[in-house]
């Protein structure tokens, strides 16, 4: 489940409700649009009744989808949790689904009282989940590796209030420690904690940006560029398009990879199809053509996300990218290059016919060369489902849409 923060518009001061993944912001009052830029963790809290002499706990909360690569195969499993990140006795351990249930707010100055400082790392987290998950409950299998992709990860306050009898949840108002609680005096805010407002004008010629709420790409059709949101502002992308018909009704987009696997002397396409044994021959032309991971620049269900990323990348040969040019049917690009990296060596197993001549060497496997650019798919509709011409590739429209949520 998406959590829903309550922010104020940096323009008008009228509410808007986000979503988690919403980096885009729009007011419905005064029109103003801005994207939010964070120097860390995205940060909120739990709302509560009064503010006066609070405390406030940081939980790290971990959502996302763990890829396990195993002598049996590839297990997957979508991951939502968070974790007290203070050693504090009489804490509760996780937040359970208090975050999913209200409405957060944005950490800012107005929060009032004093924080408590994190004393584990957002890491820890991640390895948390995955023993926590049945993903690893064969403890003796093989495990050859382990990804992290399509991962958010944030901190949530949880108020506490110190009274007479002892320290209290402020949100549900229960005793969680009797007497005078120790440990407690935090620290102020901090001015690097809050999020910074910046325009969506395209850097380059100042136009207006077009993109939705949870978009981490976008595009400029006065001087047809692509942006990139990241923490550090808005990044120049290089991006192409292949070319539909007018059957077309949606674009997709792929982040296209160009890397070489040096463990596995894998340097260009005809390489990848020898050693993954597709039951295809390899043409001459394929040597000379750099071999390249397409991998989906959208969230989904990873087991659509695993299909997808070795169907673009076995049929790669097919498609014949150009000059990206801004036109309707833009897909959302909802998943960043940062996090494609990761699923390289993913989507290399799941391509593998013969799983044996891939999996052992992935411990070792260090991509090199790498270069980054998106790529738009056309699709057309086929009633219930998206249809990619070139590679044969479906998705389900509800599915699709679904992993806007994930």
């Amino acid at each position: 489940m998406e959590i829903r923060i309550e922010q104020s518009c940096p323009q008008c001061g009228g509410p808007v409700v986000l979503s988690e993944s919403d980096r885009l912001l729009t007011c419905s009052y005064c029109g103003v649009r801005n994207f939010l830029r964070s120097r860390g963790l995205f940060r909120y809290v739990l709302p509560v009744a009064g503010r006066e002499e609070m405390v406030h706990a940081p939980y790290l909360r971990f959502k996302g989808t763990i890829f396990l690569v195993r002598e049996e195969g590839i297990e997957h499993r979508l991951v939502d949790t968070t974790q007290v990140a203070v050693d504090h006795a009489g804490l509760p351990p996780s937040l359970g689904l208090r975050p999913q249930a209200m409405r957060l707010g944005r950490l800012a100055a107005a929060t009032g009282g004093r924080f408590l400082r994190p004393a584990i790392r957002a890491t820890a987290v991640l390895e948390k989940a995955a023993r926590l998950s049945t993903l690893l409950r064969q403890e003796r299998a093989v495990l050859y590796h382990r990804a992290f992709i399509g991962e958010t990860v944030s901190c949530i306050y949880l108020p506490l209030q110190q009274r007479r009898d002892g320290l209290f949840d402020a949100v549900q108002d229960r005793l969680l420690v009797k007497g005078r609680a120790r440990g407690l005096e935090g620290f102020p805010f901090s001015p690097r904690w809050q999020v910074d407002f910046l325009p969506t004008l395209c850097p380059h010629c100042g136009w207006t940006l077009d993109g939705e709420g949870d978009c981490l790409l976008l595009t400029c059709g006065n001087c047809d560029r692509a942006w990139l949101v990241d923490n550090s502002g808005l990044q120049p992308v290089p991006w192409q398009v292949v070319a539909g018909d007018e059957r077309t009704r949606l674009y997709i987009g792929f982040w296209r990879i160009t890397a070489r696997i040096p463990t596995l002397a894998m340097e260009s396409f005809a390489d990848f199809i020898e050693l993954t044994n597709q039951p295809m021959l390899p043409r001459p032309e394929w040597q000379r053509r750099a071999m390249q991971f397409w991998i989906p620049a959208f969230r989904i269900r990873p087991r659509i996300f695993l299909r997808l990323g070795r169907q673009a990348t076995i049929g790669q040969h097919r498609l014949r990218p150009e000059p990206g040019t801004v036109r309707p049917g833009l897909y959302p690009v909802t998943l960043p290059p940062t996090e494609a990296r990761q699923a390289i060596k993913v989507i290399l197993a799941a391509s593998a016919a013969s799983p044996k001549r891939i999996f052992p060497s992935l411990p070792g496997v260090r991509p090199a060369g790498l270069s980054f650019a998106l790529v738009y798919l056309p699709f057309v509709s086929t009633g219930q489902e998206w249809l990619q011409p070139h590679t044969g590739m479906v998705i389900n429209k509800r599915v699709l849409g679904f992993g806007r949520s994930l």
